[in-house]
């Protein structure tokens, strides 16, 4: 039923070096670590990310790890976490907002699995019972660095025309649209910008028809949060030589060894950082300092979002337009901007504004 994909390589560790409670195994300590993806890896983006944390962890840490890859079939998701919780793994980590109903039901059957959640959170104020008291949760401000995708792409449009594709139309991925409205109307009031979803992460051929339409409407930059689905657009962005922004993982050289010409059209990549995310948990755990049953919002401030600066980037992206998008990241570190975020907005005002910017 589960794929594994990679297993790091691991240490014996004393206790004094893990504060997680790792089991007892023939009198040792043997941290293990276990990723469950649910979706698949190679979308050079999210989950490819949150694989990447599992290499940190394994080599940087020393960790004994384990990633498993289920797919888009959610009938899957529930048995595989299952089968991870019964291994008595020290860390689970799983991600996404559709696994977090899924956590809540797996926390009653085994209470003392620690279990490490990325770009959702537990609902930890209806907990009423302490059920998530060994959950931990990871968002992400994506609206900050979306915001600056939306300077570099007002900045260096020809037209005053460009679009968003993204995956499902959820709260996460409307965070990216707000955030990208705002960016771009900071800078350019009157700007267009076509928007546009897929209905799920793993349609490629819908992504690619749907940036095909947006090119042909006249948006000349598009950004692409789609995950899997999200390499139809890029697809188009190649076969109509358009610059496109990438998402989650450094696209742009992620393609330059395998495809240059699509490489050197992911004008930047909006880096949301799940990887980094999960190592620094992963050290605060080693150094007994991460609080359990709390959520924690990561940002720009936190290095764990903001745009790709490679040379890609370097080499399309004037000099002038590097530094005012360096001074508007600048003054969201400072707090003198406040980006919008869709967490928190009601649905009506976020579409009224995703409107307000439509042709």
């Amino acid at each position: 039923m589960k794929k594994i994909l990679s297993v790091g390589l691991f240490v014996l560790l004393g206790m004094s070096m893990f504060a997680f409670g790792a089991k007892e195994n023939s009198g040792s300590k043997e941290p293990s670590v276990a990723l469950i993806i649910n979706g698949n890896l190679g979308d050079k983006s999210f989950h490819d990310s949150a694989n990447n944390g599992m290499k940190m962890i394994a080599n940087e840490l020393h960790c004994k790890t384990k990633v498993v890859e289920v797919g888009y079939d959610d009938s899957k998701w529930e048995p595989a976490l299952r089968d991870l919780c019964d291994e008595k793994h020290d860390i689970i980590f799983c991600g996404t907002w559709q696994m977090q109903a899924l956590v809540s039901k797996i926390t009653k059957d085994y209470p003392n699995q620690k279990i490490i959640v990325y770009d959702t959170a537990m609902d930890y104020a209806s907990d009423s019972a302490g059920l998530f008291k060994n959950t931990y949760s990871i968002e992400y401000k994506q609206n900050e660095g979306s915001f600056l995708a939306g300077v570099l792409a007002a900045e260096m449009t020809k037209g005053k025309k460009i679009g968003f594709i993204g995956g499902m139309d959820n709260t996460v991925i409307l965070d990216f649209l707000v955030g990208f409205i705002q960016g771009a109307k900071t800078v350019s009031p009157d700007i267009k910008i076509i928007s546009s979803f897929v209905g799920n992460f793993s349609d490629s051929a819908k992504a690619k028809e749907l940036a095909l339409t947006q090119y042909q409407m006249g948006a000349d930059i598009i950004f692409v949060c789609a995950s899997n689905a999200g390499e139809g657009a890029l697809q188009a962005a190649k076969e109509k030589n358009k610059f496109i922004i990438g998402v989650d993982s450094d696209q742009a050289m992620l393609y330059k060894q395998t495809d240059p010409v699509l490489s050197n059209l992911i004008i930047s990549s909006m880096l949301k950082r799940v990887d980094k995310s999960m190592y620094l948990a992963m050290k605060e755990i080693q150094n007994n300092t991460l609080v359990w049953g709390k959520r924690v919002a990561l940002g720009i401030n936190e290095g764990c979002v903001g745009l790709a600066d490679n040379e890609v980037y370097q080499a399309n992206v004037p000099a002038e337009v590097r530094k005012h998008i360096s001074e508007y990241e600048t003054q969201i570190r400072n707090g003198k901007i406040a980006v919008k975020t869709a967490f928190g907005m009601k649905q009506a005002d976020i579409t009224a504004y995703i409107d307000s910017a439509r042709p």
